[in-house]
């Protein structure tokens, strides 16, 4: 039968959240049921807050999670109760037109729950990217629970759910970075910071960090950043060429997403570099350039969405990493919260002053 837990919900626009009792349904045809043992507080859910994503209020926040299935509906033979899982918001459909192209990262049709979670009144709640796990237990498509090695703690490897798997995927999926490449990240926060992670993986031998916050670039020495750059004291284009020979990086991956950063990444590459934009940019931002500059300096832009992922693949391999000592998830977690600390959580993030809150249940 339904049951009643505490899940952190946005009433309305840019008011501060609210812990309140949620109905989570049984799991029908295809769903299943996830106890949630940890959340990540991503900016995603500040954007959810904002009404930056869509006006579809009220929102059961939180997206990025690990826990254990609880209980799976009919049909459902991926995943069975007791198995740890990490939450992924991109259930690949096996039959939309990219997955049968063999490109199932790109999935134009994922799966979400076909139940509603719910007020105690019967308001139905929108599932921030189809998850809402700021919440004892959600309700999820089965396609969106991939089971991960139980041994792995919960709290570093939920953050695979979003912002560490957008950034590690936008250098090794999206940017293609290899061996002996020079890579600059514009942004160390959260998802630039995994970026940076993500190009060492792949073997980079220059990475440069860049952001305006010393802290931020502290931190992205020890993620793995060989030099980094302070963009308030100089022009970062021409810091960046001058680490690079004279000629700019092989990969430039933008995880701020503002028109400004996106330039400076075009810029800094070198010829038939590559620019992947990671960063999620408003709808009202615009770019201006002159055309000539697209086909004189050749390369690839790329948009890296989810970090083109394939969580059946990417999630089991970032935990053996893990596991093994070659990723450092816990690097990325900065405290871990109750989940009434959520909107005290999110002034933290907006300040820098944190690359990852981790609500712990």
């Amino acid at each position: 039968m339904p049951q009643k837990v505490r899940g952190v919900v946005a009433r309305a626009k840019g008011q501060p959240v609210s812990v309140e009792t949620i109905v989570v349904p049984d799991p029908g045809p295809g769903e299943a049921v996830v106890r949630v043992r940890t959340c990540g507080v991503c900016h995603t859910d500040l954007h959810y807050r904002e009404g930056g994503i869509n006006d579809e209020f009220p929102f059961l926040l939180g997206h990025e999670a690990a826990g254990v299935v609880e209980s799976v509906g009919e049909g459902v033979t991926d995943v069975a109760p007791g198995d740890f899982v990490i939450l992924n918001w991109r259930a690949v459909c096996g039959t939309c037109r990219a997955c049968l192209k063999g490109k199932p990262w790109y999935c134009f049709n994922t799966h979400n729950a076909a139940q509603p979670m719910t007020l105690e009144d019967g308001t139905k709640l929108s599932p921030a990217l189809g998850i809402g796990a700021f919440a004892e237990k959600t309700l999820v498509h089965s396609g969106q629970c991939t089971k991960v090695d139980p041994s792995a703690s919960p709290t570093a490897v939920g953050l695979l759910g979003c912002g560490v798997m957008a950034g590690i995927g936008a250098a090794i999926n999206t940017g293609a970075v290899s061996r002996g490449d020079s890579v600059a990240v514009i942004g160390c926060g959260g998802v630039g910071d995994a970026a940076i992670a993500g190009a060492r993986l792949a073997g980079a031998t220059t990475i440069i960090g860049v952001d305006v916050d010393d802290r931020k670039l502290e931190w992205a020495k020890g993620i793995g950043a060989t030099h980094t750059v302070n963009a308030k004291s100089g022009d970062p284009v021409e810091a960046i060429r001058e680490l690079t020979g004279g000629f700019g990086a092989d990969v430039v991956i933008d995880a701020v997403g503002r028109p400004e950063t996106w330039k400076q990444a075009f810029y800094a590459r070198d010829l038939a570099g590559t620019v992947v934009l990671v960063g999620v940019p408003t709808p009202d931002m615009r770019v201006e350039m002159p055309l000539i500059d697209f086909f004189a300096r050749g390369g690839s832009l790329k948009s890296s969405w989810y970090g083109d992922c394939l969580p059946s693949r990417d999630f089991p391999y970032l935990v053996d990493l893990y596991r093994q000592g070659r990723l450092d998830l816990d690097a990325f977690v900065s405290e871990t919260i109750s989940l009434d600390q959520v909107e005290e959580s999110f002034t933290r993030m907006h300040h820098g002053d944190v690359l990852r809150s981790v609500v712990v249940f």
